[in-house]
């Protein structure tokens, strides 16, 4: 196991990247604010080199990062990472020679997202239920966007240690009347039928275009927003059934990982689609199918669930992990380059 260093050279420049969106910030001391950088479209770079770039920009030699650790969304594998949802190829050794960084730290996104749970506190989340987080329990983190993406937090010997995940590619079944009536109109990816499939932004529309055929109706919207907005307005009962189903197979999952987990400090809810669709979430499809785990119901009934409202929470863990590395036990073996 590569242990993580005590300290980083800073500047230090963190970024989530996502399949749509690279978000960057620059950490310029352990205790500094940290500086926001405008988001970029991915679509609009050839390369995360490039999209870096733009990000660093012309600023002084002084200002201009030394480390660089990245969460991604997908798996970390070798000297060349293929993102799973858009076109970018990163290699930390080009990184290291075009920007003249001393390290480069190659994090799994929802890895990244998990650094930041021991810091959210009540004014990061939005409850869902009644449940309660212990201070020291297992903790997950799920969150539909381009993909779906999942990781847990766990501590062991007093730090907090981070497991990445590829759990949103596990398989999703029918498991209500409703649902084998609409499973035979859904689309399959990889002609499988994963919980990605229908639990992310083009899933909701592949889940409306399913009800809307099971239903025997066309289907009036295009693109999951407008599922989104027609579902929260109760003005379309095809958009409004969509999103009650999108609680409840995101409900499913996420008690799954929270049995596999134990996750006594809480299951949590990140991403712009989780906070948009809040009040579908919170309207009790999705902590019924949370909970409904016989026979552990009385086990998963007793954990917290909440909507992540922090802002950024992938880039604040990463600042956190940055600042003090030593508080948490991220496995770095074969994910840390260095010049």
């Amino acid at each position: 196991m590569a242990a993580s260093p005590e300290a980083f050279a800073f500047p230090v420049m963190s970024g989530d990247i996502g399949g749509t969106n690279a978000r960057f910030v620059l950490i310029h001391d352990q205790d500094a604010a940290v500086e926001r950088i405008p988001t970029l479209a991915t679509a609009d770079f050839a390369t995360i080199e490039d999209a870096m770039a733009a990000a660093i920009g012309d600023r002084p030699e002084a200002e201009r990062p030394k480390t660089a650790i990245l969460a991604l969304a997908g798996p970390i594998t070798g000297d060349r990472v293929a993102m799973t949802n858009n076109h970018w190829v990163v290699e930390p050794k080009k990184l290291i020679e075009r920007f003249g960084l001393s390290d480069v730290i190659l994090l799994n996104d929802f890895e990244a997202l998990s650094l930041c749970l021991p810091g959210l506190g009540t004014d990061g989340v939005d409850p869902i239920g009644d449940g309660v987080a212990t201070p020291n329990g297992a903790r997950v983190v799920v969150g539909p966007g381009t993909g779906l993406g999942a990781g847990a937090l766990i501590q062991s010997g007093g730090r907090w240690v981070p497991i990445p995940s590829e759990g949103g590619h596990i398989d999703l079944g029918p498991v209500s009347p409703r649902d084998f009536e609409i499973w035979p109109h859904l689309e399959q990816t990889f002609g499988r039928m994963s919980t990605e499939t229908l639990v992310c932004g083009s899933g909701m529309l592949r889940l409306y275009r399913g009800v809307c055929a099971a239903n025997g109706v066309d289907a009036r919207f295009g693109n999951e927003a407008d599922v989104a907005a027609h579902g929260l307005a109760g003005d379309s009962p095809e958009a409004v059934e969509t999103l009650a189903l999108f609680a409840t197979y995101l409900g499913r999952f996420a008690g799954d990982l929270a049995l596999v987990f134990t996750a006594y400090g809480g299951v949590y809810l990140a991403g712009g689609i989780s906070a948009r669709i809040a009040p579908a979430l919170k309207s009790g499809a999705f902590r019924e199918a949370f909970v409904t785990k016989e026979p552990h119901r009385h086990l998963v009934e007793r954990m917290a669930t909440a909507i992540i409202v922090k802002p950024d929470p992938a880039l604040a863990g990463i600042a956190h992990f940055a600042r003090r590395p030593a508080e948490f036990g991220v496995e770095l073996e074969g994910r840390w380059w260095r010049s």
